[in-house]
């Protein structure tokens, strides 16, 4: 069982960055990939990131460039630096947990352990 908590959520202003961090419970973190995915409004949960239990990373289009995933085993962290953030990036932004025997995945349903969340709004 894991369990996982973010934070970092706000309010900021096109242009700006914020940093996201989800802390995970548990003894074995580096044995699960880590994913962040977002909600808007209205739509779909979409994928933003995977950060596997070794630090590579998978971003989707609409962030590479822009956002960027780590984690750090020791600290049972991971987080999501975003920059040049945009109105679109506007959601409620989720990190998410699945065992790296499992391969990649970029979908919710490939993850096991979920995040409650935290508002990220970007005004223009």
């Amino acid at each position: 069982q894991v369990q996982l908590v973010e934070s970092g959520g706000g309010l900021v202003q096109a242009g700006d960055s914020l940093r996201l961090s989800c802390a995970a419970s548990g003894r074995t973190f580096n044995s699960y990939d880590m994913g962040w995915f977002r909600q808007a409004p209205g739509k779909e949960r979409e994928f933003v990131a995977t950060i596997s239990w070794s630090g590579s990373t998978y971003y989707a289009d609409s962030v590479e460039g822009r956002f960027t995933g780590s984690r750090d085993n020791a600290k049972n962290t991971v987080y999501l630096q975003m920059n040049s953030l945009e109105a679109e990036d506007t959601a409620v932004y989720y990190c998410a947990a699945k065992p790296s025997r499992r391969g990649f995945g970029d979908r919710p349903a490939d993850y096991d352990y979920w995040g409650q969340g935290t508002q990220v709004t970007v005004s223009s």
